[in-house]
């Protein structure tokens, strides 16, 4: 007997030391005061139920094998360590997206540190200078890692705990699976998905779940943290028997808070920070909901409304205090640089100079290759800049392609910077639109070799991606 389930649109499928020895009496209270070791991330494969139940759970990979991995929490200026354990059949590493870091500890294979082979492990330790809503993922092969399930929210906690009732982490995310096993396509490097959108999964998950939902109550406020995990979805929201503000985007706090708009769009790796009330009666529901490509909006989250916390709304909430070097930067004398994208399919790309030849399209799309920066695709033996140490700069980003690409820079945030000058909030990912030129304005404030990619993740893989350089 069939079964269609409507989920993402298209998946119809018809079927988770004791210590030895003795120890002096003297040694016994230092031992006891001791703190235990963080327990390791290990990246291992596992089994997952991401659609509804009745249907065979998915093989993944995960940290702990789990998808996603487990909400890591510490406290602003505190530091950070985990030891990656690779149960894998292929090497990774872990980037810690958003968090302005020590470039060793970036993640980045064969510019920041070497990919850890199976059966190998490393150290990652870090401080955490800034408050708010990061996420880790693999960023060795990527886009097959990232969407076998190698990702996890990384919480920063401000010094003081805001007000709000209840603190949520909402992991976005699709998976392309098959409609009869429940099992991801196997296929992480089809040349339609690199040249095209991107890897676009037909089953939806929030925090690993088809129909992620739980209890709320009347006015009680909710922090919700979304991060969009996805390799290549953009999602459109919008929220459903609930009023509030944005308060935070890629983790950094906004200025003031700003009413929810009508549409939300998180682009991949983007993150969101709102704090909303509860505003649908007890016995009815809330939720977001999520835009599909039939132009349906249909739920991503849903709270189930029962009871109520108080008799009414509480005042709006105050900002979140501003992370350290949040100033917006005079620009003036700043530095100006150009990226210009090309390819990818129905584009106009001719020619580019890969690993130092230069090459057709075709010879190109024969190494599933199909974009390019600045006529050049992949990575280059020397950056797209060499900067001082505290330059400033804009980059102009051209996108001469039919498609959209979530541009992520390592190691530093940005600013927007409209043709009037003015200057939006503090990102380390941006929405770059076809024939919509974006610029952006950012300090080389941390030393070190760091990437600048799309993260669609296909079209990183297939060209796009450079590096800068920040001059210690």
């Amino acid at each position: 007997m069939s079964r269609t389930f409507n989920g993402g649109g298209r998946f119809r499928p018809t079927r988770r030391d004791v210590l030895a020895g003795a120890a002096s009496v003297a040694a016994a209270p230092l031992l006891a005061r001791a703190a235990p070791s963080p327990a390791p991330l290990e990246a291992r494969p596992g089994k997952v139920q991401l659609a509804p139940e009745g249907y065979d759970a998915t093989e993944v990979w995960g940290y702990g094998g789990t998808a996603p991995g487990p909400v890591l929490r510490a406290p602003q200026g505190g530091r950070l360590e985990r030891r990656l354990v690779n149960g894998l059949p292929q090497a990774t590493t872990i980037h810690w997206h958003g968090i302005r870091i020590d470039n060793a500890m970036d993640g980045v294979p064969g510019l920041t540190q070497e990919a850890v082979p199976p059966g190998a492990q490393f150290d990652y330790a870090f401080d955490l200078p800034d408050a708010g809503t990061y996420w880790y993922h693999a960023h060795e092969r990527s886009t097959e890692q990232v969407a076998r399930g190698l990702h996890g929210a990384l919480i920063v906690e401000e010094p003081e705990t805001p007000d709000v009732d209840r603190d949520e982490v909402l992991v976005l995310d699709d998976w392309l699976v098959s409609p009869e096993t429940a099992q991801l396509d196997p296929e992480f490097e089809s040349m339609h998905d690199r040249s095209h959108a991107g890897r676009r999964g037909n089953l939806i998950t929030t925090n690993g779940a088809f129909a992620w939902q739980a209890e709320v109550r009347r006015h009680e406020r909710l922090r919700l943290r979304l991060i969009n995990a996805s390799n290549a979805r953009i999602f459109v929201l919008s929220v459903q028997g609930l009023e509030g503000w944005v308060m935070a985007q890629d983790g950094m706090p906004l200025e003031a808070p700003e009413p929810l708009p009508r549409e939300i769009v998180l682009a991949p790796a983007q993150r969101v920070d709102l704090f909303v009330d509860v505003v649908a009666e007890p016995g009815a529901q809330a939720g977001l909901l999520r835009l599909d490509d039939d132009d349906t909006f249909r739920p991503q989250a849903v709270f189930s409304v029962s009871g109520a916390a108080g008799a009414s709304r509480r005042e709006p909430p105050r900002a979140l205090p501003p992370n350290p070097r949040q100033a917006k930067p005079d620009l003036e004398g700043a530095r100006r640089l150009t990226l210009n994208m090309e390819g990818g399919a129905m584009g106009g790309l001719q020619q580019a100079v890969y690993e130092g030849e230069r090459l057709g399209f075709r010879d190109l799309a024969r190494r599933n290759l199909f974009w390019s920066f600045n006529g050049t695709v992949g990575m280059t033996d020397a950056p797209l800049a060499e900067l001082d140490r505290g330059e400033m700069v804009t980059l102009k980003i051209v996108n001469d392609t039919a498609f959209p690409h979530a541009m992520h820079l390592h190691g530093m945030h940005f600013r927007t910077v409209g043709a009037d000058g003015t200057q939006g909030p503090m990102r380390d990912t941006v929405l770059s639109v076809p024939g919509e030129p974006v610029t952006l304005a950012f300090v080389a404030d941390n030393p070190g070799d760091w990437l600048l990619h799309c993260h669609m993740l296909g079209h990183a893989a297939s060209g796009m991606m450079t590096w800068v350089r920040v001059r210690a």
